[in-house]
């Protein structure tokens, strides 16, 4: 390379806004939005009114550095199969963009920056989950039971439903049956929903060597499970009405968002197709994020307006 060209401005602008871009992609930022947003889901229903800012903004910071250094990690051990698979033959370590020590020390200095913030402003228990489920997540979800089990996302579903209950705890300091039913939620969902992903990208999990439950135990079995985990879900996501921990407003919403997400899986049930088979995956992201917002809606609904105007009403 000429010393023109490495002193051009306009070409190390572009190489270091393409480092970063690869290093941004490195941590899953859809992913880990889903998880902060449910995470500050979780915060903002663990109290009354409005909770303490400082601990949503700090709390959130760490929750998502731990989140994208387990995908990182997630990456550096999934670097082969990533390069054979289509969905994922993009990522910076299947093309090049990073190379392997890059990435280990990149995502070894978000963890220290998540625990360093979880420990220094919110709460040692909440920096104990969240280290749990980034280990659980970035090693032994991706070394030993992925490539292991085709049960894996049942078992390494723990690590991924962890982020409201990491919110709930970050508020409260304790974990509580609220919090555990709103981690619940999510486990029960997480089947049902990779697994109509794994129906459809069933030949690149097996060209890759992953044995996902559609190459162990066929197409048919799998949407038999996809469908019984809905039930399952179903009935969980009804709990939370049942204790009295949402009202009215939750409950209209989930039976809606719950009565269309059975009726996506009947259908790849009694009819596959591949299409049908990304629908029903792509509407199940959009199934968790209504029905989280729903909570909120609910939540501060009956707190501000019902419960105040009661209160009102009986000063009369």
């Amino acid at each position: 390379m000429s010393n023109t060209e490495t002193n051009n401005p306009l070409k190390q602008s572009a190489t270091l806004s393409s480092s970063i871009q690869q290093y941004y992609d490195l941590t899953k930022p859809r992913v880990v939005m889903l998880i902060v947003f449910t995470a500050v889901v979780g915060m903002l229903l663990a109290v009354q009114g409005m909770p303490d800012l400082f601990t949503v903004v700090t709390a959130s910071l760490g929750i998502g550095l731990a989140a994208s250094s387990g995908a990182a990690m997630n990456q550096i051990i999934d670097m082969r199969a990533d390069a054979i698979m289509a969905r994922t033959q993009n990522r910076p370590l299947a093309t090049g963009g990073l190379n392997v020590w890059q990435a280990i020390v990149f995502a070894a200095l978000l963890c220290v920056l998540g625990m360093f913030v979880l420990v220094r402003w919110v709460n040692d228990l909440t920096a104990i989950l969240t280290f749990i489920s980034m280990v659980g997540y970035g090693v032994i979800y991706t070394v030993f039971l992925k490539p292991a089990s085709p049960q894996n996302i049942v078992i390494g579903g723990a690590a991924g439903a962890a982020p409201p209950l990491l919110g709930w705890v970050a508020m409260t300091g304790s974990i509580t049956a609220e919090g555990c039913l709103l981690f619940l939620i999510i486990f029960a969902w997480t089947p049902p929903h990779f697994w109509a992903l794994a129906l459809y990208r069933c030949d690149e999990y097996a060209e890759a060597g992953v044995p996902m439950l559609p190459v162990t135990h066929g197409n048919e079995f799998t949407r038999l499970q996809i469908l019984l985990y809905t039930y399952i879900l179903v009935a969980v996501t009804l709990m939370p009405f049942s204790i009295h921990m949402f009202g009215g407003i939750y409950l209209l919403g989930a039976l809606y968002l719950n009565a269309r997400f059975m009726y996506y899986v009947y259908k790849l049930y009694k009819n596959y197709s591949d299409a049908l088979s990304k629908t029903t995956f792509y509407y199940s992201i959009k199934y968790l994020m209504y029905l989280f917002a729903l909570m909120l809606v609910d939540h501060y609904f009956w707190d501000v307006f019902v419960l105040k105007y009661y209160s009102l009403l009986s000063q009369v």
